[in-house]
């Protein structure tokens, strides 16, 4: 397996665990009294807290990444076939 590919894996995780990431402990506008913003949108996010998001999703990339890579390298599926 080449670094390219390994590469193109850590994205694919990647962006799959941030959209997973992404809904969780979130509180729209409508849930929360008086958050200050006149004319904003009632289903946005008060504090979306995305680079707290984008590092846990970093992470998860990151485990998924080498679990696909053992799994790859061990030849439990042979891919060249």
């Amino acid at each position: 397996m080449n670094v390219v590919a390994v590469i193109v894996i850590y994205v694919l995780w990647w962006w799959i665990a941030f959209m997973a990431v992404l809904p969780t402990g979130v509180k729209s506008r409508w849930e929360t009294p008086d958050d200050g913003v006149d004319g904003a949108d009632p289903g946005a996010p008060v504090d979306p807290q995305l680079k707290q998001k984008a590092i846990r999703a970093s992470w998860i990339a990151a485990i998924l990444t080498v679990l696909t890579s053992v799994f790859i390298m061990s030849g439990f599926i042979d891919f060249r076939e």
